[in-house]
């Protein structure tokens, strides 16, 4: 299959873009995320996969695009599902780029985070493919998450410390878990 791949960062690429070369997928990567904060964050998460893609030798669609602001007015009243629109925003444009470039299929390394909430990514998936009408590539590729970090490190990537909004970044200074 050709699949377009969301990418977080270049981290949590590593582990889904080889098992899903190892399947014979074409895969190309796709580049947008408006949730970061701040923006020398985003620039660094930005920078990393192009330097990852560099060595890998992935072709990455970038959607280069600090939405910030737009972010915020679609989080601040709700917090606790910041999540669920994050999550939504992304693939939903991954699933739209998909559709408009022939792609056969669509997915994210976010199901590669072992911090992230699996099962809402894979419901929020599933239902973006209803809707736009290309299938989601589900594959949980968590228990390759030790190796991903491993391969970072070798690399020398920027490793980020949060998931990327302004509320993980606040949850990590304070030492508080994710709900």
């Amino acid at each position: 299959m050709k699949i377009l791949l969301h990418i977080c960062c270049a981290n949590c690429a590593i582990t889904p873009l080889e098992r899903m070369k190892e399947k014979g997928h074409d895969v190309t990567g796709y580049f947008f995320n408006p949730n970061i904060h701040p923006y020398q964050e985003y620039q660094k998460r930005l920078d990393a996969l192009k330097q990852y893609s560099g060595k890998v030798g992935l072709e990455v669609i970038y959607r280069d695009e600090y939405l910030l602001e737009e972010f915020l007015r679609n989080v601040s009243h709700r917090v606790e599902a910041r999540c669920q629109y994050c999550y939504s925003v992304r693939l939903e444009a991954t699933a739209r780029e998909a559709k408009n470039k022939a792609f056969d299929a669509f997915s994210t390394t976010l199901l590669q985070s072992t911090h992230q909430s699996h099962a809402l990514i894979k419901e929020t998936g599933e239902r973006i493919a209803q809707e736009i009408g290309i299938p989601f590539y589900y594959e949980d590729f968590r228990q390759g998450w030790k190796r991903g970090v491993e391969v970072s490190k070798a690399m020398g990537l920027y490793r980020q410390q949060y998931c990327g909004c302004i509320y993980s970044e606040k949850e990590r200074y304070l030492k508080q878990r994710k709900e």
